[in-house]
């Protein structure tokens, strides 16, 4: 009797902890999937159409394109071959497997601060993803650029890997939204201008850069060229919805609120609207205004009031939720106007989440408005109701009519 319950005992210890080893490895491999949400890896690593982080669509530098990699577990084409070292090297060090250099149009600057085991976690998530044979030309960028070698010599220059480390005199809440932001959420790729190296300008933190003919906004809490106005429910509203009283994500930034931003836990959200409003914009005062009585102020304030100001209304404010308003908002004020270029010669789609299903859209005007009515009207928006920026020319919106065309 003694023995057979000697036995019986040894039999539920082994499925207990064969349960718990299983229940450890299901909670790594849901944080790894939160964590891959976080960084956006689908964002570059899925093409539209194509299989889960089976590859994606090129992307276009100021050096050539680059086309994401397969990082699905498929042995031949993915990393299904890679150990763990492999992974968190390149996700860490930006050095693959077999020492293959890899670009930083692949974020490993930011990803370089990534805790041990969020890397980990992340790791056992895309162990488990579907294995996907499709093999990838990663580098299709032209001669010197193609030679990885010169990765050595970036890193060198422009890359100093460090773990993040807490401020003590900051909250945790503040701790984990830079954490967040530096991080996973890679958002000065976008937002922070670059070096002719492609590097981060680290004394112009999310101060707004122009990659892949958008402009990706100033973020910092500047008061006129960023979100300074914006309290932190309305850094949580946009990037929970992809809207909030004072704007409307559009373009990679709508992608961005579709299949990262919506998905992060409130408390997160929280966290980067806490660290986002304690970061410093320039200090610069605004700029004086174009004036009203200006040939171009005049022409664009005709095509403002026929084109433009059912949806906007006459005064800027737009409509909560539906069409953004233009009035004080920081990427008109911006010195860059490529994004509002792009949306009034292409229109606009706005992004699609659970919390708002219902997408609305800005039709194109790039049929039946030539170049200098596109600069007017722009003129226009950018310098009325409290706005202040440079005037844009009918050059800039020839070169990007073009740019866009190719």
């Amino acid at each position: 009797m003694k023995k057979a319950a000697l036995l019986a005992g040894l039999a539920a210890a082994a499925i207990v902890g064969t349960q718990g080893l299983a229940s450890d490895l299901f909670d790594r491999i849901n944080a790894g999937r939160y964590q891959a949400v976080l960084a956006d890896c689908a964002a570059c690593h899925t093409k539209p159409g194509g299989k889960p982080f089976a590859g994606g669509a090129p992307l276009q530098t100021p050096f050539g394109a680059l086309v994401p990699s397969n990082i699905t577990p498929d042995p031949e084409t993915g990393i299904g071959s890679w150990t763990y070292e492999d992974f968190r090297s390149a996700v860490k060090t930006g050095i693959g497997k077999d020492g293959k250099r890899l670009y930083p149009a692949m974020p490993y600057p930011a990803y370089a601060t990534m805790k041990d085991s969020d890397v980990a976690d992340l790791w056992a998530y895309f162990q488990k993803v579907e294995p996907v044979s499709n093999r990838v030309v990663s580098n299709q960028l032209p001669f010197p650029f193609s030679i990885r070698a010169a990765m050595i010599g970036w890193n060198v220059l422009n890359f100093s890997p460090k773990e993040f480390q807490p401020d003590p005199n900051k909250t945790p809440e503040w701790n984990r939204g830079a954490y967040l932001v530096n991080g996973a959420g890679h958002c000065g790729t976008c937002h922070t201008p670059k070096s002719l190296t492609g590097a981060d300008k680290g004394d112009e933190f999310l101060r707004g850069a122009n990659l892949q003919s958008w402009y990706a906004p100033n973020i910092t809490s500047d008061a006129h060229k960023g979100i300074g106005s914006w309290s932190q429910d309305d850094i949580v509203a946009y990037l929970k919805t992809g809207a909030n009283r004072f704007d409307i994500a559009s373009g990679p930034m709508a992608e961005a609120v579709s299949h990262s931003t919506s998905l992060w836990n409130d408390a997160d959200l929280k966290a980067v609207a806490t660290y986002l409003k304690d970061v410093k914009g320039d200090g610069a005062t605004a700029p004086q205004p174009v004036a009203a009585t200006d040939a171009a102020m005049t022409a664009g304030k005709a095509i403002y009031l026929d084109r433009c100001s059912a949806c906007h209304v006459s005064t800027g404010q737009g409509q909560a939720s539906l069409f953004p308003t233009l009035a004080k908002a920081p990427v008109v004020n911006n010195g860059d106007p490529t994004s509002l270029i792009r949306v009034v010669l292409q229109g606009s789609q706005a992004a699609a989440t659970s919390a708002k299903p219902t997408t609305p859209a800005m039709p194109s005007f790039g049929w039946n408005l030539s170049d200098a009515d596109v600069a007017n009207v722009l003129t226009y928006v950018r310098n009325s109701w409290g706005n202040a920026a440079p005037p844009v020319t009918a050059g800039q919106v020839k070169d990007l009519r073009a740019a866009l065309a190719r």
